[in-house]
């Protein structure tokens, strides 16, 4: 039986985009789809909604057959800490979700799909989800429906964003994604934009995503779909 392949990129703004098209250009030529991690706010300094450009080729990535995932509001203040949904209460999970929904739908990129800063949420992040409408989380450990309320477990290995970018590391992400590959099961790799201008880093997503395909992994895009299954074949 064969498994999937999820490849996702985060931390997309004006300062990185020209890496980040490389990167979903290498995809295409792999036929592999991205999910896109998109934020309003990366830093004190960058806003989405000042940065024409790169909604206009989010809006075309989209369309092409890209997912937009909603990746926080803005998790400049917290990132030294820990990520931005990881310990917030209910009250504040649903202010900052309706504040971000609110920019990505005046923008066109409106998405029912959010991972978090980190990958990690607390409980009133889940608790706020369903409220705002959105009907995925993907998160650290799996990948949860919000309407059916299941999970299917499947572990982010990723490059940045909280993870490790050291070789040794990425040569660990590579082995787990071949392994994960050959027993038929769920690849999730994740890559911070930053580091796709790293020829290590940016390699070893290659590498791993070669090798998910070479073991027969259907690609495939965060979505959800009414009467379908979490993780349904794109």
């Amino acid at each position: 039986m064969s498994g999937k392949l999820i490849v996702s990129v985060s931390g997309i703004g004006e300062r990185t985009l020209g890496d980040v098209e490389a990167f979903c250009a290498q995809m295409d030529a792999r036929k592999v789809p991205v999910s896109l991690l998109v934020a309003p706010r990366l830093s004190t300094d960058y806003q989405l909604d000042r940065d024409p450009r790169t909604v206009e080729w989010l809006i075309d990535r989209r369309t092409g057959g890209d997912a937009i995932v909603l990746h926080g509001y803005d998790d400049a203040p917290t990132k030294k800490r820990r990520g931005e949904f990881a310990t917030l209460r209910a009250h504040e999970a649903n202010l900052r979700l309706m504040g971000a929904d609110r920019v990505l739908e005046h923008l066109g990129l409106r998405t029912r799909l959010f991972a978090a800063p980190g990958w990690v949420v607390s409980p009133g992040v889940v608790k706020a989800l369903p409220g705002n409408g959105f009907r995925l989380l993907a998160d650290l450990h799996g990948v949860t429906d919000l309407v059916r309320h299941t999970t299917v477990r499947a572990r982010v290995l990723g490059i940045g964003e909280g993870f490790l970018t050291e070789p040794w590391w990425c040569r660990m992400v590579v082995l787990s994604a071949e392994r994960i590959a050959r027993r038929g099961g769920i690849v999730r790799v994740a890559v911070a934009a930053r580091q796709l201008r790293k020829p290590g880093p940016l390699q070893a997503m290659l590498d791993a995503v070669d090798l998910a395909s070479m073991h027969g992994c259907t690609p495939t895009v965060y979505r959800w779909q009414a009467g379908k299954a979490i993780l349904d074949a794109a």
